[in-house]
Parts: structure tokens; C-alpha cells; sequence
């Protein structure tokens, strides 16, 4: 039975270009790629899903990062063991992990622990700066689209008897913006 390489990649938003994680996949001599364009916290990924259902014992998955095969050290972890189970290696390029060598699965859950360290630390930093800019009365997120006197005129043109759209486009904003000034 013949054993494959199979790249795996994964970009988080669409607006992201898979590109350099496919020609260093493809620089590994990968004889299959799937990539995914979802976030790592998502648990369904339909590439993943399917290249899953191609494993075969004696298989390497082949991945540019440990980030981009999870984002977390347990799903990494559950990952592995999966694979292990199923006789299936992984290579990471970047971090030159091979667990198809007890030195190799020693690194991985070290490498794969700090990752997770590192991502905790900076979400903690996020939340701590967020709650800081709110105490000093700084809100994050967008500006309204429609001022307090705006919402009292959609309020008051509704009120008469005219048509949401057209006090959307008196006003500048679209429909559901003016539905939500109504309901508040």
C-alpha cells in the first residue's frame, strides 16, 4: 500500500490569501492539498472533514504552522491522538515537528503548550485594554448611523403614515438601519 503526503492549510477570513501556505506545502512534496477558509475556533471544517476521510495508515499530513491545524493545545492534542490511532503522522514545517519520532511527539506537545500560552496572553491583553478604554469612556465597535435626532424624525415620519424606505432614503441610511431606530 502506497503511504501519501497530504497538505492541509487554512486561512481565517476569506479576505486572506492561502497562497504562500500552499507553495510551501507544495515545496514539501505533497501529493494532495486541502485548505480551508474558516476560522480555528469553528469545529466543523469541510476540508479537514474530507481529507480526514482519506487518511490512511502510513499517511503524513504536512502543515506550514501548528496554528492552522487548531488553535487551541487540546483540539491539537485530540487531533494527534486521533491521528496516531489511525497510524498517520504530521510534519510542521515551520516548527520542523515530525511525530513520527518520540522526539518528534515530545516537541509537538511543547511547542503545541506554548501556542496556546502565547494566544492566552494575548487575549487577556485585549480584554484587559478593552475594559481599560471603556473606563475611561471610550466604546469600541462602530459609529451609529443615525443620530438621537435622526431616530426621533425617522420616529416622527413614521408616526405620520410614511413608508420605511422612504424615510431611508430622506434620512441616507438603509432599511433595516431604520427599522432598528424604530423597535428602540
Amino acid at each position: 500500500m502506497t503511504t501519501k503526503r497530504i497538505g492541509y492549510g487554512r486561512i481565517s477570513t476569506a479576505d486572506q490569501n492561502p497562497a504562500s501556505q500552499e507553495d510551501a506545502l507544495m515545496n514539501a512534496n505533497i501529493d494532495r492539498l486541502f485548505i480551508d477558509t474558516f476560522t480555528g475556533t469553528k469545529s466543523s471544517r469541510p476540508e479537514l472533514d474530507r481529507m480526514k476521510e482519506q487518511l490512511r495508515s502510513g499517511d503524513t499530513i504536512v502543515i506550514t504552522r501548528l496554528d492552522r491545524l487548531g488553535r487551541s493545545t487540546k483540539d491539537l492534542l485530540n487531533l494527534v491522538g486521533e491521528l496516531d490511532d489511525l497510524g498517520v503522522n504530521l510534519q510542521v514545517i515551520d516548527q520542523n515537528i515530525n511525530t513520527s519520532t518520540p522526539d518528534g511527539r515530545l516537541f509537538f506537545t511543547m511547542v503545541a503548550a506554548f501556542a496556546e500560552f502565547e494566544r492566552e496572553i494575548m487575549r487577556s491583553r485585549t480584554i484587559d485594554g478593552l475594559a481599560s478604554a471603556r473606563a475611561r469612556g471610550r466604546r469600541g465597535g462602530r459609529k451609529p448611523a443615525m443620530s438621537s435626532a435622526k431616530v426621533q424624525t425617522a420616529k416622527t415620519m413614521y408616526a405620520q403614515g410614511r413608508q420605511v424606505r422612504e424615510i431611508a432614503e430622506v434620512l441616507g441610511v438603509s432599511r433595516p438601519t431604520i427599522y432598528r431606530a424604530l423597535e428602540a
